[in-house]
């Protein structure tokens, strides 16, 4: 598996595997979809084309042998060296085969090397409780803080922050 900084030519084939992973029937393939709370469409691609263009967002891409992708993975530049990582997806098919750790070890690397990073941060919707075990288990620890959820729904969703000290870039080698 090869990861590296998306183009925009690999937005039409990245687009659908994130849809599968996170939402419809296909995405309960694997374990991370968000079917049973959401519905409709995760992204799009002029939203994806607006995080490449970004200054402060990279879109990492996991691409198989034959350069189809199976995952991505965005971090944001939040300043004051903290990054946000999100968007982290692997096709449905591929999850549980170590590829959401690689892509996240990739994220926490180019975050301190980018952005200089020293924390990561993300969201997690507060009922997942497997999910938030995961990252858990990659050295993601809960903080106090939650956030509602960026979309207004009814029942509202709550998220929870989990965040990450990164090693510093000196430390990277």
């Amino acid at each position: 598996m090869l990861i590296r900084l998306a183009t925009p030519a690999d937005l039409p084939a990245l687009h659908p595997v994130i849809e599968r992973a996170y939402r419809g029937d296909s995405a309960r393939a694997g374990w991370t979809f968000e079917s049973d709370l959401l519905t409709g469409p995760r992204t799009d691609i002029a939203t994806l084309s607006t995080i490449l263009a970004s200054p402060t967002d990279r879109l990492l891409v996991a691409l198989d042998a034959d350069a189809a992708p199976l995952g991505c993975v965005q971090i944001t530049d939040r300043g004051d060296a903290l990054a946000y990582l999100g968007l982290l997806c692997i096709d449905p098919l591929r999850q549980s085969s170590g590829l959401g750790r690689r892509l996240i070890a990739a994220a926490e690397d180019h975050a301190a090397r980018l952005f200089a990073a020293q924390i990561m941060e993300m969201t997690v919707i507060d009922s997942r409780a497997e999910l938030i075990a995961w990252y858990a288990r990659r050295g993601y620890a809960l903080t106090p803080e939650k956030r509602p959820f960026p979309i207004p729904l009814d029942p509202p969703l709550q998220m929870v922050v989990l965040a990450k000290r990164l090693a510093s870039g000196s430390d990277l080698g």
